[in-house]
């Protein structure tokens, strides 16, 4: 790695510090208490094997490949700086982008649940920026499932012929979208509708989320097409040892 490349490494750093320590604390993820007791308990045993696999996939990246430890963090501070740029939405929750799209594209999407997740715990102990009781629900929604879209989406497009900048940005589009569907399917289940039940109670989280969440989507999606070209400029050994 050359030394303006390590520069840039302890830019990303500096600027998610910078970015995400903020002192206003009233929009979150899924925010503490917002979720009975069994539904955390139930969405955290749900995310526990995905953890399972995104432990073994980093531990054998690592050993086979040191070299990819700084794409690793530089994926796990893109997830933290643009996941603490928050609107709020809805009680209980807020809008974001995710950055997960970046990593799941990287190095899958088992890895990025690893990555997701301490940056999750950081945002919840430091930032009051989501729950530790809701800690499993929001693994779930934006560190395994929006990152399992991306990744689809980013294989489906490169066997349909797209060029690889479209489908970096369909894959960081929908996964951040993806997230959103889990998270209001999430909030619908423990808070149906009086009159409709989940599916309605659905259809409102979504309806409030869309306003905010679709530019937000598309803004991530310029992004992280962005930070891949950037990648592509300056990181091209690294990026080769990984199989990009």
């Amino acid at each position: 790695m050359t030394h303006k490349q390590k520069k840039l490494i302890i830019a990303v750093f500096v600027f998610s510090v910078a970015f995400g320590v903020c002192p206003t604390s009233n929009a979150m993820h899924i925010m503490e208490g917002y979720l009975p007791v069994t539904y955390c308990i139930a969405w955290g045993v749900l995310c526990l094997p995905f953890l399972a696999a995104g432990f073994i996939k980093i531990k054998k990246t690592l050993a086979e490949n040191r070299r990819a430890l700084t794409l690793l963090a530089m994926s796990g501070a893109f997830i933290f700086v643009i996941s603490s740029l928050k609107i709020p939405s809805i009680t209980g929750s807020c809008s974001h982008m995710t950055g997960t799209g970046l990593g799941s594209i990287l190095f899958g999407p088992c890895s990025v649940s690893i990555l997701g997740t301490i940056v999750l715990i950081f945002q919840a102990i430091l930032l009051a920026h989501g729950g530790l009781t809701s800690l499993g629900a929001n693994i779930f929604s934006m560190a395994i499932a929006g990152p399992f879209v991306s990744y689809g989406i980013y294989v489906l497009c490169k066997k349909c012929g797209l060029s690889r900048m479209i489908s970096v940005f369909l894959a960081a589009f929908a996964g951040d979208l993806f997230t959103y569907c889990v998270t209001s399917f999430q909030l619908a289940l423990a808070h149906p509708s009086e009159a409709g039940g989940i599916l309605i109670s659905i259809v409102k989280f979504l309806g409030v989320f869309a306003p905010t969440q679709l530019p937000l989507a598309v803004v991530e999606g310029l992004l992280t097409t962005a930070i891949v070209i950037c990648l592509e400029s300056f990181a091209k050994p690294e990026l080769k040892s990984i199989g990009y």
